[in-house]
Order: C-alpha cells, then structure tokens, then sequence
C-alpha cells in the first residue's frame, strides 16, 4: 500500500469520525417524491428507484470507512429479514469511490441485502446526503416520509416502527 493510498484512508476515516462527532442523529419527516435514479447492485444488476413502487423502500447510504454504518448493518439485515415478505425492500447505496473497498465490507460485514453503487456521489447529491449513514424510508407511492441522519443504538427500533406504519398505509 503506498502511502498516498494511506493517508487518503485515514482522512477518510478522520472526516467521518469528525463528521460524525459534530452532528446530532435526528430524524425528519418529509413528503416529496423520491429522486427516480438508476444504479449497479452488487449482483451486477441496474437498479431503478421508480421500479419498486408498490412496495416500501430503505435506502441507507452508507461507506465502508463509516463506523455508526458499520455498527448499523446488522440490523438493516434483521429488518430486510423481517419485513421482506411483506412489502419492504432495503438498499443499501454505497458512497465509496471505489467498489472494491464497498465489496470487502459487503462480505465481512455480511451484508444480506442489495447494495447500490453511488462511487460518483450522484445519487447521494439528489438526496442532498450530509452524514454517513443516512436512511430514507419511501412509501408505496414512492413519496419520502421518515429520513435519518446519523446512527445510534436503537435507532433501528425507530426505523421498524416506521416501516410498519408504512406497509400497513
């Protein structure tokens, strides 16, 4: 590893953590449509965001030198597990400018559900993304409702919560 490749990982790691350490986990409520976009999955296939209308969608933007998106994975897959036969599709859309480094965390974190690659940030942009992780719950009708900024243990009872209401609307 040369040490541009070095100090390039650890500024990102520092920019998380200071990122991270400067902002409050909040969530908003909000009721515009969703940004339509299209984006590879880790299985090699397009994805396009209009395409799931009908069901309930998690997008968690993440990256792999995140360390509340790492401790937040498990429990995305918990719920996708939970909730995916009736109606709820979780994402996660990876914001790392290299596939590569998403693909490792994808398989030691043992990810279960789809991941998007955004290595350009040109979904993360429509979705006017600010921390790591941040989690958009779409309705049915693909309408924003509930958007997370930020991780921290519990929250994902939130998110089930949410979830619910949506899938039972």
């Amino acid at each position: 590893m040369t040490i541009e490749l070095l100090l390039k990982q650890a500024s990102k790691v520092l920019l998380g953590g200071l990122l991270m350490a400067s902002m409050q986990v909040h969530s908003e409520s909000t009721g515009t449509e969703a940004p339509d976009f299209t984006l590879k999955s880790n299985s090699g296939e397009n994805l396009r965001l209009a395409e799931q209308r009908g069901d309930v969608v998690l997008l968690n933007f993440w990256a792999s030198w995140c360390g509340p998106c790492r401790q937040e994975m498990p429990h995305l897959n918990e719920l996708q597990a939970r909730y995916e036969a009736i109606r709820l599709k979780v994402y996660g859309v990876n914001v790392d400018e290299s596939s590569k480094e998403a693909e490792r965390a994808i398989k030691s974190l043992k990810i279960a559900f789809p991941v998007l690659f955004d290595n350009s940030n040109t979904v993360a942009k429509l979705f006017d993304i600010d921390a790591m992780p941040t989690t958009v719950i779409i309705d049915k009708n693909g309408n924003m409702r509930h958007l997370h900024r930020g991780y921290k243990s519990g929250y994902e009872k939130t998110y089930d919560k949410q979830v619910v209401s949506l899938i039972r609307e």
